[in-house]
């Protein structure tokens, strides 16, 4: 089911054709200011009508927004309306099996079984000088949210010495588990004792069991701590141009109180939808005139959906009752280790021979490789193991229809040979002819005579952009840990690199080498210029 997510994401990514859109920011000042202060607005309606893709004004072109902006450059500014308020966000609840090996593959880099592991000797116990061995956390694999009594007195006693009772709840706070199948034998993942700080135990540690001991301890103090209260602003501003209203909305917020933030920050999932930045408002109240200072039109490209990552993998299993706490990192590692998916850059991609399998598989076990059947499988499952039902008949009426899909599916697919995948290079070493492997980290170059000739080296995958020291082509490389690089194919006599990924479009300030610095932005390797990214590159 795990290499079916991951062809069917591959295949969204190829289908997929973006969509030019446009937004408008205004930069504006109160008039009445000596010193005005610039704060930034977002064009949200014009003549009530909402401004946005998907909706009743999308601006999807550059020609779209033109009347626009001339329409603004006239137009008399004023706040409409100004709602002051508070927000609060609440602290994570401790840390799952799932949560945890998502936040340590977002936060440390590592895979979900990189995480187990060295939860496992967490777990198991290390030698602490004076000690013995001691066991640092709690059970590691388990989907329950629950916390014994004694452990959130402790963290309630730590919390009071360190940051004071007033970041801590009037009562401890209990957490629901949102998974319908969630085993709650076990407690959450906590550290054995909040007292063995990580500051404490870090000498008798390794550098992998101190950050993610650190991490699970933190988790842990946050959730029994007060949220973080913010003051909220958001402003209605009104242009009235000559042919039309234009509404732009501005919105900031101020930590008041931090709350858990003192301990604990949930990391983001790297493929959340970015919200609107939010900007530092002054002071306004309503009826107050505003001074246009400058509009800043930009141009953007819808995206593909991404590649998973082992955490979003991780995260759409459990959301879809896939798989037990037991399960996901074995899962995630096995498809890797049969040559299904490869990580690249730390996005999970199919193989030609995971495509091949999941499209004979989903020909003839469409049903067993259907989302809904796999959850209702587990449940089941999970029923039989709880003594609710008899296994015979569960078990009986999966096997029967599914032997004879077998059956006929052994009569009906064709046994297709893998073709090797030469390159036009023969082996250095025994003249053999050279083909292309899957390894760990990707893609590589093998002899064919493998295992009497054991030469290698790397496939080197041209970018189509041009070295700006010598023009010859640059590749795309990895480094001994499978770190992504760019380089110039006539290393080492040329030694140009780069970290982020060349651009064929040269600098337009200085025409110089351009590189993708974020998702959407490009920076200068020449000058330092920072842009837009106008033309979307392939996700990688």
């Amino acid at each position: 089911m795990a290499v079916r997510l991951v062809v069917d994401r591959e295949r969204e990514i190829d289908q997929f054709e973006p969509e030019e859109y446009w937004t408008l920011h205004a930069e504006l000042s109160k008039a009445a200011d000596a010193s005005p202060k610039i704060f930034s607005a977002a064009l949200h309606n014009i003549g009530g009508k909402r401004v946005g893709r998907d909706k009743d004004v999308p601006l999807s072109t550059q020609a779209a927004l033109a009347p626009v902006l001339k329409d603004l450059e006239q137009a008399a500014w004023s706040v409409a309306n100004v709602k002051r308020g508070e927000r609060k966000r609440n602290p994570a609840p401790p840390f799952t099996t799932s949560t945890m090996q998502q936040d340590a593959s977002r936060r440390l880099g590592y895979t979900a079984r990189r995480t187990m592991a060295v939860a496992q000797s967490l777990y198991e116990g290390v030698d602490l000088a004076g000690n013995g061995s001691v066991g640092l956390i709690t059970y590691m694999r388990t989907d329950s949210l629950n916390v014994a009594a004694e452990a959130q007195a402790e963290v309630r006693q730590l919390v009071t010495e360190r940051y004071g009772a007033d970041s801590l709840p009037a009562t401890a706070p209990q957490y629901k588990t949102k998974s319908k199948g969630a085993q709650e034998a076990h407690e959450a993942v906590r550290p054995t004792s909040v007292m063995r700080t990580p500051e404490q135990v870090q000498a008798d540690l390794t550098r992998d069991q101190f950050r993610l001991y650190q991490l699970i301890w933190r988790r842990m103090v946050a959730s029994q701590m007060l949220p973080a209260i913010y003051e909220t602003v958001a402003a209605e501003i009104d242009a009235a141009a000559q042919s039309e209203t234009y509404g732009f909305r501005a919105s900031g917020s101020l930590l008041r109180s931090p709350g858990f933030l003192q301990v604990y920050e949930e990391s983001a999932d790297e493929d959340a939808q970015v919200d609107e930045p939010e900007t530092d408002v002054p002071v306004l109240d309503a009826g107050d005139a505003l001074q246009l200072q400058k509009l800043l039109p930009e141009q953007h490209f819808t995206q593909p959906p991404p590649r998973f990552t082992e955490a979003s993998l991780i995260k759409i299993l459990e959301e879809n009752g896939i798989g037990r706490p037991s399960t996901y990192a074995p899962t995630i590692s096995t498809i890797q280790a049969r040559g299904y998916v490869l990580s690249e850059s730390r996005r999970l991609m199919p193989t030609a021979i995971g495509i091949q399998v999941t499209d004979m598989l989903m020909e003839h076990f469409s049903d067993v490789l259907d989302v809904s059947f796999t959850r209702k499988m587990e449940e089941e499952l999970d029923s039989i193991a709880e003594g609710e039902r008899n296994w015979v008949p569960v078990i009986g009426g999966f096997y029967g229809p599914f032997a004879k899909q077998v059956e006929l599916a052994q009569a009906e697919i064709e046994v297709i040979p893998q073709v090797p995948e030469y390159v036009d290079k023969d082996c250095p070493k025994c003249s053999q002819r050279l083909l292309v492997r899957y390894g760990r980290y990707g893609k590589f170059v093998a002899c064919s005579g493998f295992p009497d000739c054991r030469h290698v080296e790397p496939l080197l995958e041209k970018i189509n952009v041009a070295c700006p020291t010598c023009t010859a082509d640059l590749v795309e490389r990895r480094t001994r840990k499978g770190r992504t690089f760019f380089g110039c194919v006539r290393y080492p006599e040329c030694e140009w690199t780069s970290w982020k990924r060349p651009l064929a479009m040269p600098c337009p300030d200085c025409n110089g080498m351009l590189v993708q610095s974020s998702k959407n932005k490009t920076s200068c390797l020449e000058c330092k210029a920072v842009a837009v990214l106008l033309v979307p590159e392939t996700a990688a």
